[in-house]
């Protein structure tokens, strides 16, 4: 059973990270986890390292138009459109649920101006949020619709915005969509972020063939899934050679391998997205061969092996 042999051992999956406690490295990633309700009803929450809900908004959201998911060799393509009920009803309605669980509840915010990034902040720091993820991937309204997160000055202003506003960790989450991703993340570091994220998903696209139509309503959507794996361990080592926040490092990862391959990279947490909508024990199971790995390797420490990769 889960969890029995570890309470026992000398192997410990606990870290900190932004002076927060997790239980183990695992958290599943905004998006593909909801706010827990439907895994809530194959497992205990409390096993989990964290949450992290679906991303939030100001105001509701009913999200892009379907067909808004499709399946890709080795992953799949989303524009859902951040679909979620507002700050406001995630405070009343979901935090309380949440808490109800021994693991840290981390928000994911979405914002098209500053303002609307300070406000969620001051909003959900005052609800007693653990963390905050700041999602930079959405469009600057006031710069022509161009992502905060494609440039150093974009992310520079929302993070010194939230910053002012929080009194929890702030976590910066990085497009993987630039062409320098380190300067991305020495700017969020500059500007005051407790930690960093990554990598949020490619862009992408798929054609019927016989419509000659894109798949998707939106027409391009964000590639996840085991495809964008090397991609993302090479974007996390770059990160965590040129900052020193720690990192919390997601993108293909369905098994206890690619977790600790992201660790060697230089992970300290780690996000379990799309493996979840193909099992959702995938987060426990990973937790688990996590585990076996530490163990057969006599590692008393899971931390041990962030940044430890020997390169050639």
């Amino acid at each position: 059973m889960f969890g029995e042999k570890m309470n026992d051992s000398k192997t410990k999956l606990n870290i900190k990270f932004a002076g927060i406690n997790f239980k183990n490295p695992i958290v599943p990633v905004s998006g593909t986890f909801g706010f827990g309700r439907e895994y809530g009803e194959y497992y205990d929450l409390s096993k989990l390292g964290g949450i992290c809900v679906k991303g939030l908004t100001v105001k509701p959201r009913l999200g892009n138009k379907p067909p808004r998911t499709a399946e890709t060799p080795m992953g799949m393509l989303n524009s859902v459109g951040l679909q979620n009920p507002g700050v406001d009803a995630f405070i009343k309605d979901e935090l309380p649920f949440l808490r109800k669980y021994d693991t840290v509840i981390i928000a994911n915010i979405s914002g098209n101006t500053i303002d609307e990034y300070a406000e969620m902040t001051e909003k959900l720091s005052d609800a007693g949020i653990d963390m905050i993820e700041v999602n930079v991937s959405c469009p600057n309204v006031k710069a022509g619709g161009m992502a905060f997160g494609t440039s150093v000055e974009g992310i520079t202003g929302v993070t010194e915005a939230v910053m002012k506003k929080t009194k929890v960790p702030i976590m910066v989450k990085l497009s993987p969509n630039v062409t320098d991703i380190a300067a991305m993340a020495k700017s969020a570091e500059a500007s005051g972020a407790d930690a960093i994220s990554l990598i949020n998903t490619i862009l992408g696209m798929r054609i019927d063939t016989i419509t000659k139509k894109p798949i998707l309503h939106n027409n391009i959507g964000g590639l996840s899934g085991p495809a964008i794996f090397p991609v993302a361990v090479r974007m996390v080592w770059q990160v965590a050679s040129a900052v020193k926040i720690p990192l919390y490092g997601m993108g293909g990862i369905m098994s206890g391998n690619d977790a600790i391959e992201m660790m060697l990279a230089g992970a300290s947490l780690i996000g379990v997205g799309t493996a979840c909508f193909d099992d959702p024990y995938a987060p426990v199971r990973i937790i688990n061969e996590i585990y076996e790995y530490a163990t057969d390797s006599s590692i008393t420490q899971i931390n041990q092996l962030t940044g430890k990769v020997i390169l050639n």
